[in-house]
């Protein structure tokens, strides 16, 4: 398993670190380098880890809206796309219920629909659209 550049970056500093420690005389030079090290392996790390690490996102999250399902109009491949836990043949039984009896009402109305139940539909609700 080859590690990543990031975790070798890390590696070679923290070797360094300890390189400099071991030397007998521990002085406020040895101290300063060790600083200088770890400041410059802060800086070479990618911004979105340092994001992470700082808790806010290094891009703009994407929206909610932007990954919603319209599960009146949307083809079986898209609801199976979209839709946790909502294979082909589920998203095909879906698409069948909705021609036999007309558009959804309400989500909770995906639970009539064979092979769906309320894991599934708890899992996805956030997603769901009636529009």
């Amino acid at each position: 398993m080859t590690n990543s550049p990031l975790i070798q970056h890390n590696t070679r500093t923290a070797l360094a670190a300890r390189d400099i420690l071991s030397f007998k005389r521990r002085t406020a030079i040895g101290a300063l380098v060790l600083a200088l090290l770890l400041g410059v392996g802060m800086l070479g790390r990618a911004p979105a880890a340092l994001a992470e690490e700082q808790g806010s996102p290094a891009a703009p999250a994407v929206t909610a809206v932007a990954t919603r399902v319209n599960i009146n109009t949307a083809d079986a491949q898209t609801l199976a796309a979209k839709l946790k836990g909502v294979g082909e043949t589920r998203a095909a039984e879906i698409v069948r219920y909705r021609e036999a009896y007309g558009p959804f009402s309400s989500a909770d109305e995906l639970v009539e629909v064979k092979g769906i139940g309320n894991s599934t539909l708890d899992m996805n609700r956030e997603v769901i659209t009636l529009e």
